[in-house]
């Protein structure tokens, strides 16, 4: 990865607080991939005592996990102390006075402040695409699943945004879409990093925008802007976004303009250890029937 592309988490943590108030309204995409990554858990059979959502924004997935799962504790993270607190409200006011409400956890993907098997499930919707590693992510996530714990995750793929991409060419030497990386890269890092049974597929899904500024003002208001070192630094000058507006105009298919975007789903294990803490193997030992 150039220098270009690496993330600069400080712009993204004050990118994401800016947009917490306003994400709801304009997350119309994370909320249906959402969605669809919960019907994927009906044909899994996990009984996790806690739950990471990892990257959970303003925790639109909490309810329903604890529908789910109506035991486990909770906890939500995300590099934004705005989201983290929008999150941690949506758990009823009577779950809190239990204090069998959402556990805030306000971190970074790449340096979780977790203890080696904390969680049974680590649960990331469209998050691991703001990791400028997301090997590193990968590995905090085992690091923190109990044995025999489910990672399930959500990301985008490289198409994302590619009529953006395409009209910002030639314009400026700037970055203007963030790199997504691609899904057989992801599931070998996941191999790598010593996962069990990993399954990955993707999904392509077309929003379309009246023009280039209502995309621009959905992608700002959830918080999703150009966060890269080789970003222009202060507004986009005038020239460079009549150029995009023109480009992006050629795509224009019965009265709007498309956005698409790659949607990569994954799920693996981790493991249970072979050796006991004393370098003994663990020999499994079934009855007979």
């Amino acid at each position: 990865m150039s220098d270009q592309q690496v993330l600069d988490k400080r712009q993204l943590r004050r990118s994401f607080e800016k947009a917490a108030a306003t994400y709801d309204a304009s997350a119309v995409l994370q909320h249906e991939v959402g969605r669809r990554m919960l019907s994927r858990l009906d044909y899994i059979r996990h009984e996790p005592a806690s739950i990471l959502d990892a990257g959970s924004g303003t925790g639109d997935a909490l309810a329903a996990l604890q529908a789910r799962h109506p035991r486990a504790v909770l906890l939500a993270l995300d590099i934004a102390l705005a989201m983290v607190r929008r999150a941690h409200r949506r758990a009823p006011w009577w779950r809190r006075m239990l204090g069998r409400g959402v556990v805030p956890v306000c971190a970074d993907l790449e340096r979780l402040p977790l203890s080696e098997g904390a969680v049974g499930m680590v649960w990331s919707n469209l998050a691991l695409q703001w990791t400028n590693e997301p090997q590193r992510a990968f590995a905090e996530f085992k690091r923190v699943l109990a044995p025999g714990g489910l990672l399930m995750f959500s990301t985008f793929g490289p198409d994302t945004l590619k009529e953006l991409r395409a009209a910002y060419h030639g314009t400026d030497g700037h970055t203007h879409v963030n790199r997504f990386v691609d899904m057989h890269d992801l599931g070998d890092m996941l191999v790598r990093a010593g996962y069990a049974d990993p399954v990955m597929d993707m999904e392509y899904m077309t929003l379309t925008y009246p023009d280039v500024r209502a995309l621009m003002r959905d992608l700002k208001a959830i918080g999703a802007r150009n966060v890269t070192r080789g970003r222009r630094q202060g507004m986009t000058a005038r020239a460079t976004l009549a150029a995009v507006t023109r480009n992006y105009e050629a795509l224009r298919r019965d009265g709007r303009l498309p956005a698409t975007f790659e949607i990569v789903y994954g799920h693996a294990w981790k493991p249970q250890p072979r050796t006991m803490a004393d370098g003994r193997p663990v020999i499994p030992i079934k009855a007979r029937s």
